[in-house]
C-alpha cells in the first residue's frame, strides 16, 4: 500500500511559475514509477508527466513539453512538478499517482494509487 500526498499547488499569473510535490509513503514507494495528471472542471483527467522509478525515463503531454519537468528524489520518496511558463489553460487539480511496475505510463489505468489532488490556478 502506498500513500500519496499532494502540496505547492496555488494561484499564479500567467507566465509565472510554480512547483508542486508529491509525498509517498509505503513499502518500496521509492521503486514505483509515478505520473501527473489533471482535471480541469468539466473534463476528463488528462496526462501530464511520467518518471520511471530510477528517474531515467521520463514522458510528457505536448502540451506542457519545454514548459514542465518531472524529477523524484527517492531518498526523499517525493516526486516533483516544476511547470514554468504558465497558461491559463493549465488550471486544474493537479493528482500524482503510483505503480509498482517498471517503465514509463501515460495511462490512467496503469496506476494504482492516487493522492487526493492539488489546485492550480492560473490566471491570465
Amino acid at each position: 500500500q502506498v500513500q500519496l500526498v499532494e502540496y505547492g499547488g496555488g494561484w499564479v499569473q500567467a507566465g509565472g511559475s510554480l512547483r508542486v510535490s508529491c509525498a509517498a509513503s509505503g513499502r518500496r514507494s521509492s521503486r514505483y514509477r509515478m505520473g501527473w495528471f489533471r482535471q480541469a472542471p468539466g473534463k476528463e483527467r488528462e496526462f501530464v508527466a511520467a518518471i520511471s522509478a530510477s528517474g531515467g525515463s521520463r514522458y510528457y503531454a505536448d502540451s506542457v513539453k519545454g514548459r514542465f519537468t518531472i524529477s523524484r528524489d527517492n531518498a526523499k520518496n517525493t516526486v516533483y512538478l516544476q511547470m514554468n511558463s504558465l497558461k491559463p489553460e493549465d488550471t486544474a487539480v493537479y493528482y500524482c499517482a503510483a505503480d509498482p511496475s517498471g517503465g514509463v505510463t501515460i495511462l490512467i489505468s496503469d496506476y494504482d494509487y492516487w493522492g487526493q489532488g492539488t489546485q492550480v490556478t492560473v490566471s491570465s
